[in-house]
């Protein structure tokens, strides 16, 4: 029998966790998050002035009696934020002992459970070169058994094109929302334009990049032939201590590039070693990012 991606100690202690987003969507109303627009709620927010056509049960008769003048109250309403959870299954994420797709899986997993438990709109939108067929759900954390059962089925394979795929996505999901894109960003192709799109059609970007230790910090050094996990083109190489140094460089400056896309659009971004027990990335990391609260 195979081994749930999450055990049940692990989704109790996610129950204590909310989904965080910094723009106002209009979602649905009825989740267990506050926006900043007014309308039907518990929680006060403010006071504007009535207008013709307004409902008069909203009006503050106490202060219409001290000022002579007519206020309509306000207050916080509670909206389902739609979250798109877009999930890089390339190649590319298998490489190795698949132990990154793996990782992936888990945190997408745990991240939809504690949306579920607030009752937010979860979307779940696997993609390489398209986007796959995806899972939606939402309605409390009994929903939760389809979804670890869809996350377990999924496999990895073909190339990563976030051009088609965002593109893919944008011509079916209009809503604005929150998208997570959990990926390793490995696109041959320029991934910042098409992730721009995703900010201009009103989406707010958190960005988590997974990468395996030995995918930042090669350990080889000689002459290697290097093969593309998804194209399985072949690169022959020697390998130094300084060329070594040099590709570090690299991709730590590739990864300020994707920082620097989402914090410039408003989002967030978080770069984690799947050495790095999910646990940790949970509770730590991604709360000191603000991903949730």
């Amino acid at each position: 029998m195979q081994e749930p991606l999450l055990a049940r100690k692990f989704l109790e202690r996610l129950e204590r966790l909310t989904i965080h987003w910094q723009k106002s969507f209009s979602g649905l109303v009825g989740g267990h998050n506050l926006s900043r627009f007014a309308g039907g709620g518990q929680e006060f927010l403010d006071h504007r002035h009535f207008h013709q056509g307004d409902d008069l049960r909203a009006v503050n008769w106490r202060a219409y009696l001290r000022l002579d003048k007519l206020f309509l109250k306000m207050f916080q309403i509670e909206p389902r934020v739609p979250v798109h959870m877009l999930l890089d299954c390339s190649a590319s994420m298998a490489a190795g002992d698949a132990a990154k797709f793996t990782y992936a899986r888990k945190l997408t997993a745990a991240l939809c459970y504690v949306g579920l438990v607030r009752l937010d709109s979860m979307a779940i939108h696997p993609f390489s070169s398209h986007i796959r067929e995806g899972k939606r759900c939402g309605g409390g954390r009994h929903r939760f058994t389809p979804v670890m059962n869809y996350l377990t089925s999924l496999a990895p394979g073909g190339v990563t094109d976030f051009k088609a795929a965002i593109r893919e996505f944008l011509s079916t999901d209009q809503q604005p929302g929150l998208i997570i894109l959990i990926s390793d960003f490995l696109d041959d192709q320029d991934c910042l334009r098409p992730l721009q799109y995703l900010a201009d059609f009103g989406h707010e970007l958190l960005l988590i990049q997974l990468w395996a230790d030995d995918e930042r910090t090669p350990p080889w050094t000689g002459e290697l032939d290097l093969t593309d996990s998804e194209t399985g083109a072949v690169l022959q190489m020697d390998v130094d201590r300084h060329a070594r140094a040099e590709y570090t460089r690299r991709f730590d400056a590739y990864s300020a590039q994707l920082q620097q896309q989402a914090l410039r659009n408003g989002g967030r971004y978080l770069g984690v070693p799947i050495s790095m027990p999910i646990e940790d990335l949970i509770f730590d990391s991604l709360v000191r990012a603000r991903g949730v609260a």
